[in-house]
């Protein structure tokens, strides 16, 4: 499935992650909590499909349940105890909660980072930031696709080295040893001359210098309006909502929350909204294709 949401204008995909990892990281409220998280799992999966489910599954779940297990045994705090351990440390319902609110917090924040890699490339954060920090938003970029493209250089580098007989899981432990080192060797040499290169590249185009035009495909059109002003005013929502205390939510030591009312709900729908946003504007171009389709 074609995602629609990254065909908006650079500005639009990068306010919106901005603001729901902000959000994510700053709002402990349960409520809260579960929608950015759910909001997350289903817009990885829009993205990434199969891919999303295999990495929610195999990293995601157990890292939460890893996460909200080890608090409670570290994190004694709290006034409802549940039991004692061996050595006489308590387990309170205040630690475990706390330990679950965290673990959620991390899961849902590396979900959302996930879907940033995937929208945000590297000329549109280049397009944004190219002109007020060009140097910095170059590294930045160059950074971003450190990993995914490290690690597929490094298993052609690998491929090569076994058709010689060279590889990590060749030969007894010192030589797999000696082989990693050599194709530990290609890789940095490879890395720091395509340093060199991107630099001598960039350079030469006159990347940074005062005056400086460029090209760029990005326009901002009323569609991209229109998503930012809803955007905005979503946004506005949930901060007067924050700041009247709606996403209170107190651990120790003692659990105490702030209490649901007719305008806190109205918070809680805005904050599934924005939250929401790529997933509904994906429904809706989804509908417009099938509707198109069924008249012709």
């Amino acid at each position: 499935m074609k995602d629609s949401f990254s065909t908006f204008h650079p500005f639009v995909n990068f306010l919106y992650f901005v603001v729901v990892l902000l959000f994510s990281m700053v709002f402990m409220h349960p409520i809260f909590q579960v929608i950015a998280l759910i909001s997350a799992v289903v817009y990885s999966f829009m993205l990434k499909g199969k891919k999303a489910i295999r990495f929610n599954l195999l990293y995601m779940i157990p890292f939460l349940l890893f996460m909200a297990v080890m608090n409670p045994v570290f994190n004694h705090q709290g006034v409802t105890i549940l039991f004692y351990l061996n050595n006489g440390n308590p387990i309170t319902k205040e630690s475990i909660l706390y330990g679950v609110a965290a673990a959620c917090m991390f899961v849902t924040v590396i979900i959302w980072f996930s879907c940033y890699n995937v929208v945000m490339t590297s000329d549109k954060f280049i397009y944004i930031f190219g002109k007020i920090l060009p140097a910095l938003s170059l590294i930045f970029s160059m950074v971003l696709r450190f990993v995914p493209r490290y690690l597929a250089q490094i298993k052609v580098i690998s491929n090569a080295q076994k058709c010689i007989g060279r590889d990590v899981t060749q030969g007894n432990l010192l030589a797999r040893a000696r082989n990693g080192i050599t194709i530990l060797s290609i890789m940095t040499t490879w890395a720091l001359e395509n340093a060199i290169e991107t630099a001598d590249s960039m350079k030469s185009r006159g990347y940074g210098l005062p005056g400086r035009t460029s090209f760029s495909i990005f326009r901002l059109d009323a569609r991209d309006k229109v998503a930012l002003l809803i955007m905005i005013g979503l946004i506005a929502m949930v901060a007067i909502g924050a700041a009247m205390g709606e996403n209170t939510m107190r651990y120790y030591p003692s659990i105490k929350a702030s209490a649901i009312t007719p305008f806190s709900i109205l918070v809680y729908i805005a904050y599934f909204a924005l939250c929401m946003i790529p997933v509904l504007i994906n429904m809706v171009e989804a509908m417009k294709w099938k509707s198109i389709e069924s008249k012709n």
